[in-house]
């Protein structure tokens, strides 16, 4: 069966399901209501399966109209990706590697590599993004991101399945970070529920780590107290050590700022906070020679950490 439908369709259902309103939707997508009606007529009668329920309150999508919406949202970003691109490539860009990061790559190890990548790749553009784990691997499985570096998440038969491929990168543990002063800070490790009694300093609730802790303490029935959310690592260790509370942040960050704040180091005895960094890709071989560059580059970071290791310990 031949299935006959263009992007104005696609952005019209995208509409139609924001707003439950077939004229909304209409009017959205700068299409009179015969036209929109016409159209989604057409479409349901090529697709062969109703794409709306219809009723005196409005319209709401059937399951096939959900389908459709979900993988039009799809389509529609990866169109915007594609403009991007374009316009990119007009202005003497040569490549985009879209990476997305959980909180500590964000902050820890990426500025680094990324440094070095850019300068080796100046007609190369990094997009950026800063994404909870769950999220990432999504993106790389839908095409969203090329590159993607996550904490918690190990391959498994599904993400196999989707053509993912994870390969080890930085280790770091979510630490606890007190006031020398504070209660706690005769603890050398504790479980994350016996803090929520007291103040947090939270990073912003745009962060990866901020939701996460989030979901951590809804887990545990409690809620979390955020007295002051900030914008970085330093900032949060700053916070504690003008003891406005206590707050959870990367291992390498807080042993970095403990040399000159006032703050203790306690380690989390959950099982979330051991975390082990892959690099998450689909089908390496396929990404642009550009974006292999980069993966390689991350691999060559894991073995001079890897060396530094061995030269501390022997």
């Amino acid at each position: 069966m031949a299935m006959h439908f263009d992007l104005t369709d696609m952005q019209l259902m995208v509409n139609i399901s924001e707003v439950n309103s077939l004229t909304k939707g209409a009017e959205r997508s700068f299409l009179s209501l015969p036209a929109a009606s016409n159209r989604i007529k057409n479409l349901e009668n090529s697709l062969g399966t109703a794409l709306l329920y219809r009723n005196s309150q409005g319209v709401t999508l059937t399951p096939s109209g959900e389908a459709f919406v979900r993988h039009a949202h799809i389509v529609l970003r990866q169109l915007e990706h594609l403009r991007g691109d374009i316009s990119e490539f007009a202005q003497g860009i040569k490549g985009k590697v879209r990476v997305y990061a959980n909180t500590t790559a964000m902050n820890e190890f990426m500025p680094a590599i990324l440094g070095k990548y850019l300068a080796r790749h100046p007609d190369v553009s990094i997009e950026l993004r800063e994404r909870l784990s769950y999220r990432i691997v999504q993106a790389v499985a839908e095409g969203m991101a090329d590159v993607g570096v996550v904490a918690g998440v190990e391959p498994s038969e599904n993400t196999v399945a989707d053509g993912l491929t994870f390969m080890p990168y930085r280790s770091d543990n979510l630490v606890l970070v007190t006031h020398q002063n504070h209660p706690l800070a005769g603890f050398d490790q504790i479980a994350f529920a016996d803090t929520l009694s007291y103040d947090y300093v939270g990073l912003s609730e745009w962060s990866a780590i901020h939701a996460f802790l989030r979901n951590a303490a809804d887990m545990l029935g409690v809620p979390l107290k955020f007295r002051v959310e900030v914008g970085g690592f330093e900032a949060v260790c700053r916070m504690v050590a003008a003891q406005v509370g206590i707050g959870v942040i990367p291992e390498t960050a807080a042993f970095r700022y403990a040399v000159t704040m006032p703050v203790k180091i306690i380690h989390l005895t959950d099982a979330w906070a051991f975390r082990q960094l892959h690099v998450c890709v689909r089908n390496l071989d396929k990404l642009p020679p550009f974006a292999q560059d980069l993966v390689q580059l991350m691999r060559e970071d894991v073995e001079q950490e890897e060396k530094k290791a061995g030269k501390v310990a022997g």
